[in-house]
């Protein structure tokens, strides 16, 4: 086993014992270790915890922001190719409406999510939702981030708050001003050395411009906000920043349409109040749409529970229902996948 004071630059990306452990089960000790902060077709950008280098990626090897790789060869003599992904601790995926789609990896080994939504907009509760789900089945904790607090009044800023609560349970919720800074300290508590955080939202959020505030300095394009509130795609790609105080950043592109196919674990946890609710219900096969003895229309009728939230977890249910195939299409994609893992493996040991 690799020791790990060789090892001691990459700390503060987030290098423990585990990982060294998971270097060393692929049982070549000529592989040395580097976590990936962007990739491009062909090529990805590593850092080594002492600086960044450029690594050809392989074909068979599927590779996204954040991953720990193992490497062969030299980054010198630009021999250097990424032999083996290290398995992910946290994953965030995303499938897009359409059945059939394949459910993409945005981001890996996240520990924190900070979930952005804009106050010079409509806060959307449905998207909301929706994201926290996916974040709770990657295996990150999610926060929601209230951004551009300056740009609402503070009866305003009290009500979004009250609305963001009654979806967010006991998720945190933090409201910030990029501009004038406030709320910006509370953030730092997930912000140390070790530990990575994505930003994830709509577009026109505030996420590129939250990171450039958090890193102290313009890393990330930023743009403005179109009239109708909608924003404009400032940010194109997935790139992990280190901030100079401690702590990663991963910032991506703002997302629309996200299907929670195969997030039946994430759907339970997002909606643990109508869950709980559910179990309350006189018939186990209640369909909840006002059968006598239905625990959660009786929480709509008492206004315990919001319509518009028992809406968004039926319509949930009902993707998640149509998505046996899909999970058994992602089951031999994931066994093709580690099979090419492993042939591109003993490939780049050859060499």
């Amino acid at each position: 086993m690799v020791a790990t004071s060789a090892f001691s630059g990459l700390t503060a990306l987030g290098w423990d014992q585990r990982w060294i452990s998971a270097l060393a089960d692929l049982g070549d000790p000529v592989l040395w270790p580097a976590r990936v902060s962007r990739v491009d077709r062909g090529m990805c950008t590593a850092m080594t915890g002492s600086a960044e280098v450029r690594i050809a990626t392989e074909r068979a090897v599927e590779v996204v922001v954040g991953d720990w790789v193992g490497v062969s060869g030299s980054a010198t003599d630009r021999t250097a190719r990424i032999a083996a992904v290290l398995p992910r601790r946290a994953a965030f995926r995303r499938t897009g409406p359409a059945m059939g789609a394949d459910a993409k990896v945005v981001a890996a080994n996240i520990d924190t999510v900070f979930v952005c939504d804009a106050l010079d907009g409509s806060l959307g509760l449905r998207h909301l939702e929706r994201f926290l789900a996916l974040v709770w089945q990657s295996g990150a904790t999610p926060v929601v981030v209230i951004t551009k607090s300056d740009a609402a009044s503070p009866r305003d800023v009290t009500d979004a708050v009250a609305a963001v609560m009654t979806v967010a349970g006991e998720v945190s919720v933090v409201v910030v001003s990029s501009r004038t800074g406030y709320g910006v300290l509370a953030l730092e508590r997930y912000l140390v050395p070790g530990r990575t955080v994505a930003l994830l939202g709509l577009s026109g959020a505030g996420k590129s411009t939250l990171v450039n505030l958090l890193a102290g300095a313009e890393v990330l394009t930023t743009g403005a906000v179109r009239g109708d509130g909608s924003g404009r795609h400032t940010t194109t790609h997935r790139e992990l920043v280190l901030l100079p105080n401690g702590g990663l950043l991963i910032d991506t592109p703002g997302m629309r349409a996200l299907s929670v196919l195969g997030a039946g674990g994430g759907v339970e946890q997002a909606f643990g109040d109508v869950e709980s609710l559910a179990g309350d219900c006189r018939y186990p096969n209640c369909s909840h749409s006002g059968e006598s003895g239905c625990a959660i229309t009786a929480a709509v009728a008492d206004g315990q529970l919001q319509p518009g939230r028992l809406e968004a977890w039926l319509r949930l249910r009902a993707e998640l229902a149509s998505s046996t195939v899909q999970d058994a299409r992602g089951d031999v994609a994931e066994r093709k996948r580690r099979k090419a893992a492993k042939f591109a493996a003993r490939r780049a040991s050859k060499r």
